[in-house]
């Protein structure tokens, strides 16, 4: 171990953060006085698995339109869920609509570790990122970014996930207790910007002289991995059905995968290779499109089949389907389908 000192390391990083910070819209600049909870709190939650890039446009359409927690308690959720469309990891609106009603209740965001973690939706890591970056608290920030720097500065040979109580033990040592918050958004920059995944700007880092990664001279083989298991495969078949310009839409059950949003309809998906038997309406379907989407714990193997017919249900202008609020699976799918369908004047 080459760290002689937490407080060393925390010197060097706040240093460095002061002179290199990202500019983002839901973070104060360093030194700073902590900004809005609503912001940080909603940015943690849509930066959960997704990058910052992809954030950046979804944030500031929920902040024109809900401007505070309790714009967002008293929101429409079908409009909550329709702007969420898109970002992913569906279960994360759900809870968010959740935890604004809860906090919209309670008249505050509680200032506390245990009192976020009260709340719907709020884990361990966003509610210590809460605490530190919207209050000041010291907390332990552990995201992937700062995983892969404490892992690389401490050379950690145990692989994840097995070592992520050691990463954590290490995070705390270093942590400061003032600027906790500016601590936390230094690390978190760090891995984004110099201590890569891959091809690390190790010459450019702060805590170089401290890393035993670098010392090791093979910073990209840390931090450790175990190997992963291959993701199981279901099948499944999405429907298309067209009418006089509209596509027929259904809301998924509110419980299970993408609940609550808006979609096409589907059958089962599993193991069995699918056919037409849960179509929506008796029809002369021809299958037009086959795809890929991979979800947390299983990919799915679809073919969009079409047809024009009638059914109870939404219907949705084909022109204004962008303003559904379809997820990606099934946006992808209507891409498919409106890519392979006969043009109005076709023979």
């Amino acid at each position: 171990m080459l760290v002689d000192s937490g407080r060393d390391v925390a010197g060097a990083l706040l240093a460095w953060y002061d002179a290199n910070a990202r500019t983002l819209p839901w973070r104060a600049p360093p030194g700073a006085a902590p900004t809005d909870p609503y912001r940080v709190w909603l940015s943690e939650i849509m930066l959960q698995q997704t990058t910052v890039a992809a954030v950046k446009p979804y944030f500031a359409t929920f902040t024109a339109r809900w401007p505070d927690v309790a714009a967002l308690a008293n929101a429409d959720e079908a409009e909550v869920m329709g702007a969420w469309a898109g970002l992913g990891y569906y279960a994360r609106a759900r809870n968010l609509i959740a935890c604004a009603k809860t906090v919209a209740t309670i008249g505050t965001f509680p200032d506390t570790e245990d009192g976020l973690r009260a709340l719907p939706g709020v884990g361990a890591y966003t509610a210590a990122a809460v605490a530190a970056i919207a209050f000041g608290r010291r907390a332990v920030v552990v995201d992937a970014n700062v995983e892969r720097v404490v892992a690389r500065l401490f050379a950690i040979e145990r692989p994840l996930p097995q070592a992520r109580p050691e990463l954590r033990a290490c995070a705390d040592w270093i942590t400061p207790d003032a600027r906790a918050g500016d601590f936390a958004q230094a690390m978190m920059d760090l891995g984004a910007t110099i201590c890569t995944s891959r091809a690390p700007a190790c010459l450019a880092c702060p805590l170089r002289p401290a890393c035993a990664a670098y010392a090791s001279g093979a910073p990209d083989d840390f931090p450790r991995r175990a190997a992963k298991a291959a993701k199981p495969v279901r099948k499944g078949m999405i429907f298309w059905l067209e009418r006089d310009g509209q596509v027929l839409l259904v809301r998924r059950p509110d419980k299970g995968m993408l609940g609550g949003m808006r979609a096409l309809p589907t059958g089962p998906w599993s193991t069995e290779e699918p056919g037409l038997a849960d179509a929506p309406a008796r029809a002369e379907w021809a299958v037009v499109g086959h795809g890929r989407h991979v979800f947390t714990h299983f990919a799915l193997d679809y073919a969009v089949a079409a047809a024009d017919g009638d059914a109870d249900g939404e219907w949705w202008p084909i022109t204004r389907l962008a303003e559904a609020g379809l997820p990606t699976l099934f946006a992808r799918a209507a891409e498919r389908a409106m890519g392979h369908r006969r043009a109005p004047d076709a023979g």
